[in-house]
């Protein structure tokens, strides 16, 4: 296959006006060309003349992006600093763009030679700015034509391709039989071959920007009568075609959301954090103040699973929600899948979250990132092993609010002091083996712990004297990937690990431990030309240590203190296993048909039960390029097994059977140009078999609504999007009960992002939500303990009768970039609530629950953060 690297690109490189002059004034001014203007007069005006550019070798689309099948338009800026002969002494990246193209774009502009800006008749040195528009290169079609039974090649052959534009390409076969048409639009594409002699052949192609696409197409003779009025060739010799493919398919499932990296580190009020980002999409409600949850489409926290590079792990958000336990610099991408995701994912009813890590770069050069702001600090240090060709990544992430917000409240006079704290950990060491392998292990992890304290306890028994919870998980992962042959791939991801928590309520309190081994692996193969197999192991064996002491949860309407109140407790400890096996085709029976049926099927030890999950998903692209109209439809069955305190035999319940759900959706994209798109979805979540206290699998429930995105991609200046869901989530705990609204219920969600660049490194953007209150369950009188003189509550009946007022906060993000010569420097103001909306996030009552007032949320809170990048 020709390297596709070399193919020139269309490269936008004005050298806009002069910026500085390096040159010192006293310089300048010490060499006049003019004798000075008479005494009285008006000093003349020195005449300044920009660069010019003189000689320009160009730039190619680099080989990283072409590997990581990385194909967009991509524009990176630079600051040129241009000595007084007119050669580029330094360029430096305005605004990393990544996948390569800063590299390409600096190396490219060291080659540049300039006529030196001149200021009168001086040459001088200067300042510029200078552009490097990216295209993605077109496709490349490749083909051979031979004789069917013979292999022979066939020449002269003709070959027309037909893109989707309609337009028509012809050529001829070579001695050989081979033949190629470069610069061909991408997309459906209709080939014809014919020769004297043969039968003609076609075929139907999608060509893939930056790829190609080698077709071998072979010809069945045209029969002809012999003297005994037999055929000259067998008539039941079918014509034989093999066609080879490069290139990135699309995703399996209905709905993918993926952010950019550029856009989840500038979003207004998420400080910044990228999987904070997340909340901001269509189907994800907002969680409550400090809950550092992920609630898709009116699924418990529980039921969406986090994943990093396909390795489960326990959390996704430190304390509070405060940040997320993967940085956003170390972030490749995040893909999120609100349901309806691919067969290779399971042990899980409501969306998935792939979280992916970035490879180090690979220029040769050491590179460095350092944060600090009102939260936490961080660091990141990335480069190349000497003489190995082993890249490597170290990051690491600690908060310090712990350090100032105890003195704060203890100045404050505070009965409450406090002393929250979390930090991250990520190490990488990757190396490539050729172009077709590599090996890559990663070590992170992530710790949490809160303490507070009742400085002035009552005195009464029940009375509250403090929390103390630490969590924490860590995982050793290996990742090996590898082109076995153009029409196979293996990708095998192993790791180990730990996952503690420990929470205290004073006597009461819940420990667990686990140290989960998991491994997956996936062989692709091409089976025919339109037909694509994907088969898949998925296991994890997980030895358990868990401890509890608590009370039994009280029905609605039962208030504190009687015998259900009495702490139990228990001591267990165990091996749960979880195996996975799956398979998923992707079929393209006619253009811009995409079918892809999957089977998974599922072992949970806890259980003793297989769980069968068939899924379907379709997509037709009504459309061929651009505007793009597309329709997509899904349905699929998925099982989330019941957690290790479901199945206690103090706390929890024997005989449990995994929680089901039905994923329905259909929804349509279209396109309004390059940057602007719709897209549409209706879904329908059908619930059952949902453990229940007490009940066993008797719960069910419903979850359906309809999500809308209107979405400006990111260009050189502006990105923003406006996403709206309506939705209702309702649960029924047990058949002869009524169905009620659940607490993760959240009718109308809407967010509107907007982000713009000034340009000089100046950037603003807003963030507006506006949001139907969480449901509650009220709280009522229940009865008079006579120990501690105090009244006890009660809930109301149904539970989350009640709902909180409408949500609504306007938050506001203002980012300044200095670029020096070798490092960059960027400060921001991260500002929520910024009119101050007093929302209420609680219920508050008086002493015998009589009367209640509301618990307001976060008042107006500046963030401020500094930022250096090497």
């Amino acid at each position: 296959m020709a390297h596709l690297s070399d193919h020139p690109l269309r490269r936008g490189a004005a050298a806009v006006f002069l910026l500085t002059s390096l040159a010192s004034r006293d310089a300048l001014a010490g060499a006049p060309d003019e004798p000075p203007a008479a005494t009285g007069a008006a000093a003349p005006q020195p005449v300044v003349v920009p660069p010019r550019l003189v000689t320009d070798p160009g730039v190619k689309y680099p080989d990283q992006a072409l590997k990581e099948r990385f194909f967009a338009e991509v524009t990176v800026v630079l600051i040129l600093e241009i000595d007084a002969s007119g050669a580029v002494r330094k360029a430096t990246v305005e605004a990393p763009q990544g996948h390569g193209f800063d590299e390409a774009a600096v190396a490219a502009a060291e080659k540049l030679v300039f006529e030196p800006a001149r200021r009168n008749d001086k040459n001088i040195p200067a300042r510029i700015k200078f552009r490097y528009a990216f295209v993605p290169p077109p496709p490349k079609l490749t083909g051979r034509v031979e004789h069917q039974t013979a292999g022979s090649p066939i020449a002269p052959a003709s070959i027309t391709v037909r893109t989707a534009d309609g337009a028509e390409h012809t050529t001829q076969t070579a001695a050989d039989g081979s033949w190629t048409l470069e610069n061909v639009m991408g997309g459906p594409t209709h080939i014809v071959v014919s020769a004297p002699g043969y039968e003609p052949q076609s075929a139907d192609e999608e060509l893939t920007p930056g790829e190609e696409t080698h077709v071998v197409l072979r010809l069945l003779p045209r029969k002809a009568p012999a003297e005994n009025g037999a055929a000259s060739e067998s008539e039941d010799e079918p014509p034989v075609q093999e066609i080879v493919v490069r290139g990135e398919r699309p995703p399996r499932e209905v709905t993918k959301r993926t952010l950019k990296r550029e856009e989840i580190a500038l979003i207004p009020g998420t400080n910044g954090d990228a999987l904070r980002s997340l909340q901001n999409l269509p189907g994800v409600a907002r969680p409550p103040p400090f809950g550092g949850q992920l609630i898709v489409r009116g699924s418990a926290p529980q039921d969406t699973t986090t994943y990093v590079d396909g390795t489960p792990v326990p959390i996704v958000y430190h304390f509070g929600g405060l940040s997320s336990v993967v940085p956003t610099e170390a972030l490749d991408k995040i893909n999120f899948y609100p349901s309806n995701y691919s067969a290779m994912y399971g042990r899980g009813m409501g969306g998935m979250v792939d979280v992916g890590i970035r490879d180090p770069k690979k220029d040769g050069r050491l590179h460095g990132m350092a944060q600090l702001d009102l939260i936490d600090a961080r660091l990141l240090v990335e480069g190349t092993i000497p003489k190995t060709g082993v890249t490597f990544l170290i990051a690491g992430r600690r908060s310090w609010f712990d350090g100032w917000l105890g003195p704060v409240l203890t100045a404050a006079g505070a009965g409450v002091s406090t002393a929250p704290r979390y930090y991250d950990y990520q190490v990488m060491l990757k190396k490539d083996f050729g172009q077709k392998a590599s090996l890559r292990l990663l070590f992170f992890g992530s710790d949490d712990g809160l303490e507070i304290f009742n400085e002035n306890p009552n005195a009464g028994a029940t009375s509250f004297s403090g929390i103390g919870t630490h969590t924490s998980f860590w995982r050793l992962q290996a990742r090996y990937e590898h082109k076995l042959t153009d029409s196979t791939e293996l990708k095998v991801t192993a790791a180990v690990g730990q996952d503690s928590v420990d929470i205290g309520f004073g006597a009461l309190g819940f420990t667990t431990t686990e140290l989960p081994i998991s491994g997956r692996a996936e062989v692709s193969q091409k089976v025919m030309r339109s037909v694509r197999a994907n088969v898949g192991i998925d296991m994890i064996y997980s030895p358990y240590d868990l401890h509890i002491r608590f009370p039994r949860p009280r029905p609605p309407g039962v208030p504190a203190g009687g015998p259900e109140d009495v702490p139990l407790e228990t001591t267990q400890s165990g091996k749960r296993l979880f195996g996975g096996m799956y398979t998923e085709w992707e079929i393209m029976p006619w253009r811009g048909m995409r079918i892809v049926p999957g089977l998974r099927l599922d072992y949970t030890s806890s259980t003793q039960s297989w769980d069968i999950s068939p899924r379907l998903n379709l997509r037709q692209e009504l459309t061929s390029g651009s505007p793009r109209t597309a329709l997509k439809a899904g349905a699929g069955i998925f099982y989330q097994p019941p957690g290790p305190l479901e199945t206690d035999p103090v706390f929890g319940q024997e005989g449990l059977k995994s929680n089901r759900s039905i994923h329905y959706d259909v929804g349509f994209e279209q396109e309004f140009g390059p940057r602007v798109e719709l897209s549409v979805n209706a879904f329908y979540k059908q619930l059952d078999r949902l453990v229940s206290d007490g009940a066993g699998n008797a719960g069910a429930g419903a979850v359906y609504g309809t999500e809308w995105l209107l979405r400006y991609k990111s260009d050189e200046r502006f990105f923003g999007w406006i996403a709206y869901t309506l939705s209702r989530s309702e649960r029924r705990p047990e058949p002869t009960e009524p169905s009620a609204l659940s607490q993760y219920d959240q009718t109308h969600v809407l967010t509107t992002i907007a982000s713009y660049n000034f340009g000089r490194g100046y950037r603003l953007g807003a963030r507006f939500r506006l949001v139907s209150g969480n449901p509650y369950t009220p709280t009522t009188r229940g009865a008079y303990d006579a120990t501690t003189g105090s009244f006890q509550a009660a809930t109301a009946s149904p539970p989350y009768g009640a709902r909180l007022p409408l949500f609504h906060q306007l938050d506001v993000r203002f980012d300044k970039t200095w670029t020096f010569d070798s490092w960059k420097l960027s400060a921001y103001i991260d500002i929520q609530n910024v009119y101050n909306h007093q929302n209420p996030e609680g219920i508050t009552y008086n002493y015998d629950y009589t009367q209640s007032s509301y618990v307001s949320g976060l008042p107006i809170l500046p963030s401020l953060g500094l930022r250096g990048e090497l």
